[in-house]
């Protein structure tokens, strides 16, 4: 199976996540020694401003980029399940634990927040640079707004559980038109999606000016409490990220047939380069050979893992809803069930058109939206997008271990080994 999605397709982004990170040490440096002096309130004039004009650029590009990536991802795993048995099998254990990993963060999360809260300084600093995020949605609301009324009106209110739904299932159902007007729709939405990554692409480019703004605003506000924000928050996400990463271990041992020394000893080189590369794409010929040295068939890797590159983001519902989480400790708000199950449901949903991308516009196209359908402001997001690039080590290494996981099992089912009810 060739090892393409549409989103490996779209125009080469590059995005200078070290110079935003600067941008973000900047801010918060200056926005610190300033505090309090004469010339914080005309830096901040400025500085402000700049801020959330960038945000809301950035803001601007998430739904019609998400709907494009979304009807594309589920377009390609349709494709993909017609692809015989052991397709179908892969694709079971990808959506398995894609829900997993969702429900993992939206229940994790908050127990880990308990144990160690965000600090109160940064929380209240970070949270009066924010929108107010509206009423929160109750069960029945929740229900309710699955299947949407006025699409355009959902999009235009930025209802994005229900513009989910609804491009997912006129995704579903272009796969049963005739070949040239499926083709047609799929180029549309291929381009659409291309165009729409120019455009942020753009936005992401003056990220360091951006970040700088707003981190200026925020530490002139809150000192080093915002500093000790974002270490506790990188923290936070890679530990949810961790949980997963251990998962894929437990997967190959209880589910693969694998001992704990040979599974680690033949995946080590495949994360050694997923840890330099931060890309699973790049990891690909380094998991063929960690397979060939678990003595898996090449018939079954060289399927099974392009697959999952392709379509397979095993870390990504869970740090997702973690991020999230933490923007709502941060702006203060409260979530109930509802919400939670909101963004859970976001989260699976959104990382079906998200693999393959750049780090920072991954975080995005898939933090962005879950923010939205759970009530949370995006405003904390533009901050967190700086730090990215050191959760996206744990995101990394975590999807790897488990592409690799994932394809023992399935190559053990081959061997019809498992009994039938985890065929």
């Amino acid at each position: 199976m060739k090892a393409e999605s549409s989103a490996t397709r779209m125009p080469e982004i590059r995005v200078p996540a070290g110079l935003t990170f600067l941008g973000l040490a900047l801010g918060l440096a200056a926005g610190w020694l300033l505090r309090g002096t004469s010339t914080a309130a005309p830096v901040l004039a400025v500085a402000g401003p700049v801020g959330k004009l960038w945000l809301q650029a950035l803001t601007m590009t998430i739904l019609p980029l998400v709907a494009a990536l979304l009807f594309n991802g589920v377009v390609e795993t349709i494709a993909a399940a017609r692809g015989g048995t052991t397709a179908r099998r892969a694709l079971g254990l990808i959506l398995g634990i894609l829900a997993a990993s969702a429900v993992l963060g939206a229940v994790l999360t908050p127990l880990v927040l308990k144990l160690s809260p965000v600090p109160a300084n940064a929380a209240a600093a970070i949270g009066a640079q924010s929108a107010d995020p509206g009423p929160v949605p109750g069960i029945a609301d929740f229900l309710a707004s699955l299947i949407p009324g006025n699409i355009v009106a959902a999009a235009a209110e930025n209802a994005m559980l229900p513009v989910i739904v609804f491009f997912a299932l006129f995704a579903v159902a272009s796969t049963r038109l005739a070949e040239a007007p499926r083709r047609s729709l799929a180029v549309l939405f291929e381009a659409i999606a291309g165009a729409m990554m120019v455009v942020i692409g753009w936005v992401l480019a003056v990220a360091p000016v951006g970040v700088f703004g707003l981190a200026f605003a925020v530490a002139a506000s809150s000192g080093g409490a915002a500093i000790q924000a974002l270490a506790h928050y990188i923290v936070i996400v890679t530990c949810v990220g961790g949980v997963v990463f251990i998962g894929g271990y437990v997967l190959a041992i209880v589910a693969g047939g694998r001992t704990l020394t040979g599974f680690a000893r033949a995946l080590l080189p495949a994360q050694a380069v997923a840890f330099s590369t931060q890309s699973s794409l790049a990891s690909l010929p380094a998991m063929l050979v960690s397979c060939r040295k678990l003595g898996l068939r090449e018939s079954t890797s060289e399927f099974v893992l392009p697959l999952a590159v392709a379509l397979f983001r095993s870390t990504g519902p869970g740090m997702n809803m973690a991020v999230v989480i933490y923007a709502a400790h941060l702006t203060g708000v409260t979530l109930t069930p509802a919400a939670l199950a909101a963004g859970a449901l976001t989260a699976f949903a959104t990382t079906f058109g998200a693999v393959s991308l750049p780090g920072a516009i991954s975080f995005v196209t898939s933090a962005g939206p879950v923010a939205i359908a759970m009530g949370v402001p995006v405003e904390p997001l533009a901050l967190l997008v700086a730090v990215e690039m050191l959760p996206d080590l744990m995101r990394t290494i975590g999807n790897v271990t488990m592409d690799v996981a994932i394809t023992t099992v399935v190559d053990r089912q081959e061997d019809g080994d498992l009994p039938a009810t985890l065929h």
